[in-house]
């Protein structure tokens, strides 16, 4: 490594890969992925990135809500060329309200994928958590929407570049019909993603890493690494069923779920 390359290396940190990427979402700017351009960007210092900018966000006023995991199915994974899931921070202002169209001016290019969500009756603290142990600590099952945006250009990144950018979040809307989640089969619970009436995609939540109580136990598990917990009413995302699929303005995304409704949202 030459002395100019040397420079370049020490200018970065996790603090610095927060403020570009808060950067970015406040302006809604894209960028070339961080990790082309610093080899220092390891999973770890993207965890402490995230956790920088979750706390630029609490200073602003935001108020932690919950967490949401990223890349848990086998689809997503593919799509984004990565092999393992990530966990990430949901904050109140991330909450679409029902009825509401995809808030164009706060996002880059949104895409739509459904999603299981859970709602945390108790705290869920790691390590060792299996899935029986995480389900036992939800109080409630829902379907939901995410919208996902990415300070990356064409979305392409690392799974380093994603965990920094918070798991590609945007905004979520969550579904009319809560259930217990005793009362389910959430590795059959099944769900087909519409656009403008024209089913794109189906999945069931064996999608993500076989049952969506298994990433829930990912998501408590990797959280004790860093000192965290899932605490108690939080929301979980649990991860994309399908494929992200890209929201156009003026499009109608539908999410039709087996027991827990549908969802619709206009793409603003």
């Amino acid at each position: 490594m030459n002395r100019e390359q040397q420079t370049s290396e020490q200018r970065w940190s996790a603090g610095r890969i927060a403020d570009i990427l808060l950067d970015a979402e406040g302006t809604t700017t894209s960028r070339t992925s961080l990790s082309a351009e610093w080899s220092g960007l390891t999973l770890p210092v993207a965890y402490e990135a995230q956790d920088i900018a979750l706390a630029t966000r609490k200073a602003r006023g935001e108020v932690v809500t919950g967490i949401k995991l990223g890349l848990t199915s086998r689809a997503k994974q593919r799509q984004m060329g990565v092999d393992a899931p990530s966990v990430a921070w949901l904050t109140d202002v991330m909450a679409l309200p029902a009825g509401d169209p995809v808030p164009r001016n706060r996002l880059i290019h949104p895409r739509a994928e459904p999603e299981i969500a859970f709602v945390m009756s108790r705290r869920l603290a790691g390590p060792g958590v299996t899935a029986a142990q995480a389900l036992a600590a939800v109080d409630h099952v829902f379907g939901a929407v995410e919208i996902i945006d990415s300070r990356y250009a064409g979305f392409k990144f690392t799974l380093e570049d994603a965990v920094a950018d918070n798991n590609s979040s945007g905004v979520y809307v969550t579904g009319p019909v809560l259930r217990r989640p005793e009362d389910l089969d959430l590795a059959l619970e099944a769900c087909l993603l519409e656009i403008d009436g024209q089913i794109v995609d189906t999945a069931t939540g064996a999608a993500v890493q076989g049952h969506p109580a298994e990433a829930l136990a990912f998501a408590a598990n990797t959280l004790a690494e860093r000192g965290h917990a899932i605490e108690a009413g939080w929301v979980v995302l649990t991860g994309g069923m399908t494929d992200a699929v890209a929201v156009e303005s003026g499009a109608r995304v539908a999410a039709h779920f087996t027991s827990l409704g549908s969802i619709t949202i206009s793409g603003g």
